[in-house]
């Protein structure tokens, strides 16, 4: 799947310890929104494109696994940045703007490993129109139909939707504690299995939207606000005590579009991207 015009994705995956971190990167700055869902966030710098920032850009997207600590990979998207001169003029330096968000991903395979600053560096290095998707990356120990105890892979997906002459693609690493419907082929991509065990805590799903898109900073809010509702179509319950629900929205470009348009296609993106995201990973995905 090829990323809109002036957006490429890197993975840094391990595949032993089952962790890994997803780093998006804009050519130049994007203008850039986020929402949160859900009891469980955990997140890095999303101030800096909130109401009250003065700039409202980001440089890049870090998602990552490792719960909390998986934010150590943040300083290498920094560094990586920096060496390419990229960032906001702050007198003799440039400040690179990044946010990110993590996933649970502890208890899926060895949760003493959790992504650093040289795995934040290396995904960046890794950076491509057309990244790699399934159980890579911030993906790679994500799991999903947990409602009853049990479990099946999550990884990450990217889909895409035009709004006008605009393209709108979600990237989304899918950690969710409920069940997966395929509204395109109206059944389950993943449902809990009859365990009868009380819901585990430590999910979330969480991603970016990505458009080629002329947008102002309220437009681009909207957009990562809608693109919730892609979520509660495919993640059924989301946004529980247990997730911490988040997506970015990233606009750089210079296509005409109506924004509710774009909105729109942001929901039918992420839709389509967490499905894809099961569909791969579980082996699953009808072509």
């Amino acid at each position: 799947m090829t990323l809109p015009a002036g957006f490429t994705a890197g993975h840094w995956t391990d595949p032993v310890a089952l962790t890994g971190c997803t780093v998006i990167l804009c050519d130049g700055a994007a203008t850039a929104g986020v929402h949160m869902g859900g009891g469980a966030p955990a997140t890095i710098q999303t101030d800096i494109i909130g109401p009250a920032s003065a700039t409202g850009i980001l440089h890049a997207v870090l998602l990552t696994g490792g719960s909390a600590f998986g934010l150590a990979a943040y300083g290498g998207v920094m560094r990586f940045l920096e060496e390419g001169g990229v960032g906001v003029a702050v007198r003799d330096w440039r400040v690179p703007h990044v946010a990110g968000a993590v996933i649970f991903d502890l208890a899926t395979g060895d949760g003493r490993v959790r992504p650093d600053a040289a795995a934040g560096y290396a995904a960046c290095q890794m950076a491509t129109a057309a990244p790699a998707e399934g159980l890579v990356g911030a993906g790679t120990g994500g799991t999903t139909a947990k409602m009853q105890g049990g479990r099946a892979p999550g990884g990450l997906g990217i889909a895409s939707a035009r709004a006008g002459a605009a393209t709108v693609t979600a990237i989304m690493v899918v950690n969710a504690l409920g069940d997966i419907w395929d509204g395109e082929r109206n059944e389950w991509a993943a449902r809990s299995a009859p365990a009868a065990q009380p819901p585990q805590p430590g999910n979330t799903t969480i991603g970016a939207v990505l458009t080629d898109a002329k947008l102002g900073r309220e437009a681009v809010r909207r957009v990562a606000m809608t693109a919730h509702d892609g979520l509660g179509r495919a993640i059924r319950p989301a946004h529980t005590d247990f997730d911490g629900d988040t997506i970015f929205a990233l606009a750089h470009g210079e296509q005409e579009a109506d924004p509710v348009e774009v909105q729109m296609a942001a929901a039918e993106a992420v839709e389509k991207a967490i499905v894809r995201a099961v569909r791969l990973s579980s082996g699953t995905m009808k072509t």
